[in-house]
């Protein structure tokens, strides 16, 4: 751990990082539901037009700020707008973008962890069922990173663990579907 160093989130990571994109403006739209508990990918979007909340763009990372969205994992990688394309989301996302200290890739595993996901979760605040991290409170928090070069080291070997599992969960459900066919649809006569 020679070439790591303490240093706040942030400093490590662009926060909602400001992006253009007209107010009525019709674009794709990620929903909280979108997101699936532990999973890099987003499941989807809407198309809808653009009234307010958190703009991105591929690459960046969305995390839940709300409860208890965050603390089941909602957390996943923007990965499927078109080049250049800004998209937005719910308003209890979080942002998280690259900067001169950071890797998008080694952003969204780090925003994944039981470390970071413990720190946002200490800095929340609310009634009970309505808890959100302040997101201050979270900026200032320390962190101790490696350098990009390693950063990207782990990336990969994360990402490559990460598409393993999504190919090994897309052959179980081909399996599934051979052996469990679905029933056609009856007619109503």
């Amino acid at each position: 751990m020679e070439n790591w160093k303490k240093i706040s989130f942030e400093d490590f990571a662009k926060f909602n990082p400001s992006e253009k994109l007209e107010k009525g403006k019709t674009a794709k739209k990620i929903p909280m539901a979108m997101l699936t508990e532990f999973e890099r990918k987003i499941k989807g979007f809407e198309i809808a037009q653009y009234n307010g909340g958190p703009k991105f763009r591929n690459g960046d990372t969305l995390v839940a700020k709300i409860t208890p969205c965050l603390e089941n994992g909602k957390t996943a990688q923007v990965d499927l707008l078109d080049e250049d394309e800004v998209a937005f989301g719910s308003s209890e996302f979080i942002v998280l973008r690259e900067n001169n200290n950071s890797l998008n890739d080694y952003i969204f595993y780090l925003a994944k962890s039981p470390v970071f996901r413990e720190r946002a979760i200490g800095c929340m605040e609310g009634t009970s069922g309505r808890k959100r991290v302040n997101e201050n409170a979270l900026k200032r928090q320390e962190i101790t990173i490696p350098d990009k070069v390693t950063q990207q080291k782990i990336a990969s070997v994360l990402s490559a663990l990460d598409d393993k599992i999504e190919l090994n969960n897309k052959l179980n459900d081909n399996l599934l579907h051979q052996i469990n066919p679905p029933l056609p649809a009856r007619s109503s006569a």
